[in-house]
């Protein structure tokens, strides 16, 4: 998740809403800020995995003459009447 930087006067906006909070949620608040920012470990990132890698046995030729060959000629449509 990425981080959101803001101002002083956001934040001071924010503790005066949160001052009047009883102890026990303040304490809850601490904890859960306080594990928000401790070090995680970073995940190694695998660029496979954002595409589809294409996996075939076939050169590139030979794909692009298949894709070519697969094209449908519009002029020749059958009508529906």
């Amino acid at each position: 998740m990425g981080s959101l930087t803001i101002s002083n006067k956001v934040l001071d906006k924010y503790f005066g809403y949160l001052k009047n909070l009883d102890n026990k949620a303040k304490k809850s608040l601490i904890i859960k800020l306080t594990k928000s920012i401790e070090a995680k470990p970073k995940k190694e990132f695998d660029l496979n995995k954002i595409f589809g890698a294409w996996s075939d046995d076939k050169s590139s030729d030979e794909i692009i003459s298949e894709i070519k060959s697969s094209r449908v000629d519009k002029l020749n449509t059958e009508s529906f009447e």
